[in-house]
């Protein structure tokens, strides 16, 4: 490696040029190339996860509990508790088309969920997170909350019909922690 000199902008910076080795005998050439850009093969893993994580999106074709809210319109606060191994309240009920803003305080002592779905979704879901118990969701229907720990969705329910909301911490819902939605 040999230091170069580039004047940019009235000032002297060095710069690092990497020259190509020879490779040494044996040795496979698109491995060597691979050993000297790391960064694109993790740039590649990122982007393609994302784009898998988006098709899988786009084929479920949305959320099944409604869409993510419009925090510029007006919802109606729910403060929904997460107790050891229950929700309070268990049940709500809303009009479609309702924005909800909830407000979740784990006040429980260890960590809990709140995955809004329908039932059958969040079943397949909790088998995934047997397999990866610390999973952490990134999506708008979902917030997992240490204890003694508050968060936010802002959800609009412009699907009718009975949808759940439960922790899917391997253990949590078979102990009894699932909650339902009402949408009329």
């Amino acid at each position: 490696m040999e230091e170069k000199h580039e004047k940019h902008e009235g000032k002297c910076r060095a710069m690092k040029v990497i020259k190509p080795r020879k490779p040494v005998e044996g040795e496979n050439k698109v491995h060597t190339t691979q050993q000297r850009r790391p960064g694109r093969s993790i740039i590649s893993i990122v982007l393609l996860g994302w784009v898998t994580a988006a098709a899988a999106h786009e084929q479920h074709g949305g959320y099944s509990a409604g869409e993510p809210g419009n925090p510029r319109k007006p919802a109606r606060e729910i403060v929904v508790l997460l107790n050891e191994m229950d929700y309070s309240p268990a049940v709500i009920e809303v009009k479609r088309g309702e924005q909800i803003h909830f407000v979740l305080r784990n006040v429980g002592t260890e960590a809990h969920e709140f995955l809004l779905a329908t039932t059958a979704e969040n079943l397949k879901h909790a088998e995934a997170m047997k397999k990866n118990p610390d999973m952490e969701h990134d999506e708008p229907n979902g917030l997992r909350l240490d204890a003694k720990k508050s968060g936010e969705i802002l959800w609009k329910f412009s699907k009718a019909g009975t949808f759940e909301y439960s922790c899917l911490i391997p253990t949590h819902r078979e102990f009894g922690m699932v909650g339902k939605v009402i949408v009329k």
